[in-house]
């Protein structure tokens, strides 16, 4: 399971080093996309393969909004893998979403991780604390107690 949050840096030819905690559970291979609210989802293979399947289940060719969910995720999906000092290439068109420059933070959500701008996860995790009794009650509301 991805857990825990952890600072790097990405450098100026786009590479970004994978935390040392999240190398075994992500493998040599993954895969890298655009994720919800403008940051990156990063997926183990077996777990990008079971989202896959569900995504080709859709049926893309006659609803509009299963093509468009099919589009944001795997078109801009790419395969991520560790160099010798456990970095990955951030393709540019995926630096430019997630607003990627310099500072990153990754957060492991348990069968993902994501990586967010530094300075957009503070604002993000800022507003979640802010909220977050109101955000309980209302899972608690839909079936989820903490």
């Amino acid at each position: 399971m991805l857990k825990g949050e952890y600072s790097h840096n990405i450098d100026a030819k786009g590479r970004l080093i994978i935390p040392a905690k999240f190398r075994d559970d992500l493998g040599e291979n993954f895969v890298i996309t655009k994720g919800m609210e403008n940051c990156l989802y990063v997926y183990p293979e077996n777990e990008w393969s079971a989202f896959e399947d569900k995504l080709n289940a859709l049926p893309t060719t006659t609803d509009k909004k299963a093509r468009a969910l099919a589009y944001f995720f795997q078109g801009s999906a790419t395969d991520g893998d560790l160099d010798k000092q456990g970095r990955t290439l951030i393709p540019s068109v995926l630096r430019a979403y997630a607003g990627l420059d310099k500072e990153v933070v990754f957060i492991g959500m348990g069968k993902r991780a994501e990586i967010w701008d530094k300075a957009r996860w503070e604002e993000k995790n800022a507003e979640v604390e802010l909220n977050i009794e109101e955000i309980a009650s209302d899972m608690e509301e839909s079936g989820f107690s903490i």
